[in-house]
């Protein structure tokens, strides 16, 4: 066993997928609520790509040209449901490592539209939860359900035998 992934030093990690959970939760419980509209967001994007420094990479701009803007109706319900669903999975610890990358892949798409906000810093504590394996999710609920579907899916010779608990 890893020091990062011993019993209490979980509980630490926990306690930050937690929060990182609250931070998802709230930005996209605003935006389902309050109703929320991407079109200002990416055409701000859009305008940062240009001058001598752009904000904005060319290659990125032109996704956001080509396939977000046109697109745009979609964007308008994955990024507040995107970001519940990343919200509820950390904060109950369910899909934790598939939560984690999808949180991360968020920021990181935010961060390339040159938005900085509170990004990197979620950005580095998403990184750093996945590097702390099942340290993230020992306290939660994929400490039953992973072994289960485990259980479930894995033919009888290629079950784990030592359970997830640390």
């Amino acid at each position: 066993m890893r020091w990062w992934e011993n019993q209490k030093v979980s509980m630490v990690w926990t306690v930050i997928r937690i929060w990182l959970g609250v931070q998802w939760l709230e930005a996209g419980w605003h935006k389902v609520n309050d109703g929320f509209d991407a079109s200002g967001f990416l055409q701000g994007a859009l305008a940062k790509a240009t001058g001598d420094h752009p904000a904005v990479q060319v290659w990125y701009a032109e996704f956001l040209k080509g396939f977000a803007i046109p697109n745009v109706d979609l964007f308008n319900i994955l990024i507040p449901w995107g970001e519940v669903l990343v919200g509820v999975g950390l904060i109950v610890g369910f899909m934790t490592i598939p939560a984690l990358l999808a949180g991360a892949f968020m920021n990181l798409n935010f961060l390339l539209a040159g938005t900085v906000s509170t990004n990197p810093v979620l950005y580095t504590v998403a990184i750093i939860l996945l590097f702390a394996g099942r340290g993230a999710f020992c306290w939660g609920a994929d400490r039953w359900v992973i072994p289960y579907l485990k259980h479930m899916v894995l033919p009888k010779g290629k079950q784990h035998k030592k359970p997830i608990v640390v």
